[in-house]
């Protein structure tokens, strides 16, 4: 009798133990069978949509999803991408959305109806200086130069850059300001895509540009441009570039980028989402496209995010009304 019950105790650890085991293994089954659709809310060649097909590569490398589909929604800053992605991801656990200070700009900017603070924080991923360059025939030689440059004419001098109320934008004000003129009066020619940005760069049609640092990295260290200045605080190893507050400019700006769900995703939608994201972007795969791309390891979990887009999204309220571009 006490055998048969030992027997019996037996097999139903061993039940319990397969049945655990089982829902382990269903449960890495179901992150590895996330089949996603990301939208980047601009065009291609820009932060965005490189910040977008990385996390797409890296997601399917790592088995933290089945599929990545990207797909490009450009115009009016990131609001028009928003606006369509808060319409169609509502509650939806398959999608997600790339963006960043840029979008918090231009919604405050254009007096856009969506804006960050309505789409759910996963994580945020990166977080890069970003750089002012000119070409490299270009008599400008250095950050002092460019102020010169500005106040001789500052309708005259022509930058380029992503969409309009953006980092790149803010930036450019910012320098503008600092050089005793008026930040509204710039002349900044906006591009909805990295690369086009960088085209008008190459073709001599700017005196100045702003970008992520690592999205023209290639051009700088080639010598196409010039590097003057980036817009970190401090120093960033690797980098010729001084900082903006070393060369005499009270100037810091951070171009983060994160990654969101649609607004009322929520439970186990949620958690999935964010455990997947979460182990993409601690894996040794994902280091290694920091590295590769120049991108600075700017990680928040999906809580901090959250608190972080509230400050972010006053904080940039208050430095687009001192240089005139947002009421």
């Amino acid at each position: 009798m006490r055998r048969n019950f030992v027997r019996k105790i037996l097999g139903f650890g061993l039940a319990a133990a397969v049945l655990t085991a089982s829902f382990a293994s269903a449960t890495v089954v179901g992150a590895q069978e996330l089949e996603l659709t990301v939208t980047a809310p601009a065009g291609a060649g820009g932060g965005w949509d490189s910040a977008s097909r990385s996390l797409q590569e890296v997601m399917m490398a790592t088995g933290n999803a089945k599929s990545v589909q990207v797909v490009n929604v450009p115009g009016a800053g990131g609001t028009v991408g928003l606006a369509q992605f808060v319409g169609a991801a509502k509650g939806s656990s398959d999608q997600l959305l790339v963006a960043g200070i840029t979008l918090v700009g231009a919604s405050i900017s254009n007096n856009s109806p969506v804006d960050l603070t309505q789409v759910t924080p996963i994580a945020r991923l990166t977080g890069d200086p970003l750089v002012i360059v000119v070409p490299k025939d270009s008599p400008i030689r250095t950050i002092a130069d460019l102020q010169a440059t500005i106040k001789e004419d500052v309708a005259k001098t022509i930058w380029v850059g992503g969409s309009a109320g953006g980092a790149d934008h803010i930036l450019a004000a910012l320098v503008t300001q600092a050089s005793g003129e008026d930040p509204s009066k710039i002349n900044y020619v906006a591009y909805s895509g990295g690369g086009e940005a960088l085209a008008a760069m190459l073709g001599g049609q700017a005196t100045a540009g702003v970008s992520g640092y690592g999205e023209w990295q290639g051009q700088i260290e080639s010598g196409d441009l010039r590097a003057l200045a980036i817009s970190y605080p401090d120093p960033i190893q690797g980098i010729e570039a001084k900082p903006l507050k070393a060369q005499g400019l009270d100037i810091e700006l951070v171009n983060w980028r994160g990654v969101f769900a649609g607004p009322g995703v929520e439970g186990d939608d949620l958690e999935a989402l964010k455990t997947a994201v979460d182990k993409t972007v601690k894996s040794p795969e994902w280091q290694a496209v920091l590295k590769a791309r120049g991108w600075t390891d700017y990680y928040a979990p999906a809580e901090e995010f959250k608190t972080f887009i509230g400050s972010e999204t006053e904080r940039v309220r208050g430095i687009l009304k001192s240089v005139g571009l947002a009421n």
